[in-house]
């Protein structure tokens, strides 16, 4: 167990230590048009109390007790919105995505993948529904994004090329991502995809963009800044199923920030370009920490700064 854990366990444990939480639910309820007994949510109570409410506190409102030192917050789940569910239409996400998202690792973030017995774990879910009534409603719940067969595989480098073409010259992702080529390169990506030359750019179009999101800490909007994938480690993708997970996200998007649920057929060559551009996201993370990242990312400063001493573009 990490320090870091150990810390939180301390913290969500010494109340436990005091007083045996009491029940709390006497019937069941209707999540999603499902009902959960109640005997399953206090179950749920109890556990959320001993693993969850160090960070997301009591209330279920992110103000727990560690929250006020942790970067990003913890999640307020009195609002009712989750960023990974991997849903369509950005609707909430099913049991099997909560379970993923709280059996995994959010890099760069203090959620960290917790062992919690099977049933425990099933029994938060349930219970944390109870924080909002987003839940109430019998169509709350999305369908779940179904990745395609991958077309790629065998020809990572075709893919890597592809998607490094959607990405600077059709998708728009360098409107908050960085870009990690020069203007030319973009502007014949441009050209290649759409028939037309991108003549604006943003002023630090090779550093991520600050964007207004949905969420909220008592009453502060938060902003996000988006990924820069040459520094920030991947939030939600798995190294054992990095590719997939990518290709969920782009279709699904990120409910209440600026990231778009990209549709495959909106695209030239639909599911086939989603993957392209999973492959060249995957390949800029791989070079975070590298030298060759560091090579790439002096020889974009160079080419948005020509003047610098001795760079070349």
């Amino acid at each position: 167990m990490t320090p870091a854990r150990s810390l939180l366990l301390v913290v969500a444990l010494v109340p436990l230590a005091c007083q045996r939480p009491q029940a709390s639910f006497t019937a069941p309820q209707k999540f999603a048009g499902k009902l959960v007994s109640a005997e399953v949510l206090n179950t749920g109570r109890t556990a959320y109390l001993q693993y969850c409410r160090a960070c997301h506190g009591e209330k279920g409102d992110g103000r727990g007790p560690a929250a006020l030192a942790l970067r990003p917050p913890p999640r307020d789940f009195t609002q009712g919105q989750f960023k990974f569910g991997w849903v369509l239409e950005q609707k909430l996400p099913r049991d099997e995505d909560l379970l993923r998202l709280s059996r995994s690792n959010l890099h760069g973030s203090a959620m960290v993948g917790w062992d919690v017995p099977e049933p425990e774990l099933l029994a938060i879910v349930q219970y944390v529904k109870t924080f909002s009534d987003v839940w109430r409603d019998d169509g709350a719940v999305g369908e779940p994004v179904i990745p395609t067969p991958d077309p790629w595989v065998g020809r990572e480098r075709a893919a890597v090329e592809r998607g490094n073409l959607l990405y600077h010259g059709y998708a728009q992702c360098l409107s908050c991502h960085p870009a990690y080529v020069t203007p030319d390169q973009i502007n014949s990506a441009s050209l290649a995809l759409t028939g037309t030359p991108r003549t604006a750019f943003r002023p630090d179009m090779y550093q991520p963009e600050l964007k207004d999101s949905d969420y909220s800490v008592g009453e502060y909007k938060m902003k996000v800044l988006a990924t820069d994938f040459l520094v920030n480690p991947l939030r939600s993708p798995r190294e054992d199923s990095q590719l997939a997970d990518l290709y969920c996200l782009l279709v699904a998007g990120i409910p209440g920030e600026a990231m778009p649920a990209w549709d495959p057929s909106i695209l030239p060559e639909k599911a086939s370009d989603v993957w392209a551009l999973a492959y060249y996201v995957r390949s800029l993370a791989r070079l975070r920490g590298t030298t060759a990242g560091l090579a790439l990312r002096v020889r974009l400063d160079a080419a948005q700064n020509p003047t610098v001493s001795g760079a070349q573009p």
